[in-house]
């Protein structure tokens, strides 16, 4: 019941160089410094094997105009189909990784995998961050990125939702208040 999740997409390259995209929705930041994230897959999942393999991927975030590539991209398996042909995705090369960035995603995060833990029905794919990328249009003069922008998507019980309005900032609720 730990919902929403963010909703992404985990691009990736096999041994031979053929791409990949499966959807993750159990992928979050597990650490600062240094920069780690995790995806959970399960191990019958085509991309499993992939990622076993090459102990790397790319974390594309997703946003409304992504919302039917992303849903596809989690019901098509890549075994059947070429899902960035399908899509009309472009795959971008990583600075860092063999794993294509998706060029229409605001922020792809190039990964290593550090360990694979067996959990259960899923695999957890602990990995260090070898680089980030954002997309300028989304920065604004003083270099701050406006992720908000790009209606980034959720998912919860079935359903992909846009992220709504800002209610707050961190530290908003004991920011001291100056009055004339």
């Amino acid at each position: 019941m730990l919902y929403p999740l963010p909703a992404v997409m985990v691009s990736m390259a096999d041994r031979d160089g053929k791409y990949n995209i499966i959807t993750i929705g159990w992928a979050g930041t597990v650490c600062t410094n240094p920069p780690m994230v995790s995806i959970s897959v399960r191990p019958e999942r085509h991309s499993f094997r992939i990622l076993q393999e090459t102990g790397e991927f790319v974390i594309n975030l997703t946003t409304r105009e992504l919302a039917f590539a992303t849903d596809y991209c989690g019901v098509k398996s890549g075994r059947d189909v070429d899902k960035f042909k399908a899509l009309g995705l472009t795959a971008f090369p990583a600075k860092e990784v063999k794993a294509p960035l998706i060029g229409e995603s605001p922020v792809n995060i190039e990964c290593r995998v550090r360990t694979v833990t067996p959990l259960g029905s899923h695999h957890m794919f602990l990995a260090d961050v070898a680089a980030v990328h954002a997309d300028e249009e989304y920065m604004d003069e003083k270099h701050k990125f406006h992720l908000e922008q790009a209606d980034p998507i959720v998912y919860s019980h079935g359903v992909y939702y846009v992220c709504g309005e800002a209610v707050g900032t961190f530290g908003y609720s004991v920011k001291r208040k100056y009055t004339a």
